[in-house]
């Protein structure tokens, strides 16, 4: 399961928990403007908006998790099991296969209105990238620096969903997770009154009262209340650091711990975290088993090459000694 946010403090920053319970062999990768994509409707693109993010390359196509283009357009796809309903392609129809949902929206979009217009006859197809590699169930958060939405496709259609928290977790659909933000309107970071009555005496005894009430277990559900809580409250500072440790900090708010969500003979664990300044198309990001901070910028390579550009994720920490 997965989590992503999106916050503007100054700069536009996205980015997401990915929460699995094995790694894919992910990378960070940029794509440059004239890498060429040929989409499922066989229409070619071979001049479009660089874009970086974590992907999976598979036969030198970068199967995103999540991305920011150079114009601050963010989408990220997260699990959405028994939800999801893709469809055969339809003549009448802008196909998109899963698999290509976040680089055909981010080659060609600027911001969340562009993308509303281009997805407004779009189905997402049951085609598959390979006979071997099937679609995965999912649903979509995209952001630029002033919208931000939901996307599914269930049985009852396509749907875009305004998205007024900036956050997106898994099941159930996006309507319901934000009715259920409604049984939470009195949590508060303030200190808690005595509103239970007046004829008794109810004192603070710590410290964080106003938040009783708010989830704190590790479903779909508590995680999208928490971290929509948490990136809402939070105090984000002035420096581009601050602001980054920040963004990671209300991302841990809802980590996955090794151990904690047992699946079959398995775990669950947040792989990886990321934090993009989508004005700059700086990555940042972290690894469970790595928490230095790491980066890559997109303008520091050749955006206008035509292969992609890929790093790996150094996922082994070092813990360093003082004395």
């Amino acid at each position: 399961m997965c989590t992503v946010i999106s916050v503007v403090a100054g700069e536009h920053y996205f980015g997401r928990n990915l929460d699995y319970e094995h790694t894919f062999g992910e990378q960070v990768v940029i794509v440059p403007r004239r890498y060429p994509f040929t989409f499922t409707d066989d229409k070619l693109c071979s001049e479009h908006y660089a874009m970086i993010g974590m992907a999976l390359p598979m036969k030198g196509y970068p199967l995103y998790f999540d991305a920011v283009n150079e114009r601050g357009l963010g989408m990220a796809g997260l699990n959405f099991p028994g939800n999801a309903h893709y469809i055969a392609p339809e003549k009448v129809k802008r196909n998109i296969a899963s698999y290509e949902f976040i680089p055909r929206v981010l080659a060609q979009c600027a911001n969340v209105e562009e993308a509303e217009t281009m997805l407004s006859d779009c189905c997402i197809t049951d085609v598959c990238f390979s006979d071997e590699m099937k679609y995965s169930p999912l649903h979509w958060f995209m952001a630029d620096k002033h919208r931000s939405v939901t996307i599914e496709q269930t049985e009852k259609g396509f749907m875009i969903y305004d998205n007024p928290v900036g956050v997106l977790t898994n099941n159930p659909t996006f309507d319901m997770q934000l009715f259920n933000l409604n049984n939470y309107h009195s949590v508060t970071s303030a200190e808690p009154q005595n509103i239970f009555s007046d004829k008794v005496n109810l004192a603070t005894y710590s410290r964080g009262m106003g938040g009783l009430g708010l989830p704190g277990d590790l479903s779909s559900m508590s995680r999208f209340v928490k971290a929509a809580f948490t990136k809402l409250n939070s105090v984000f500072g002035e420096t581009e650091e601050e602001k980054i440790h920040q963004f990671f900090h209300c991302l841990y708010s809802v980590y996955q711990q090794k151990g904690c969500v047992q699946v079959g003979h398995d775990f669950e664990m947040t792989n990886y975290s990321s934090c993009c300044n989508a004005d700059k198309g700086i990555y940042y990001f972290t690894t469970y088993y790595n928490s230095s901070i790491r980066s890559v910028s997109m303008h520091h390579e050749d955006l206008y090459s035509n292969e992609l550009i890929a790093f790996d994720l150094q996922d082994k920490g070092r813990i360093l000694s003082l004395n």
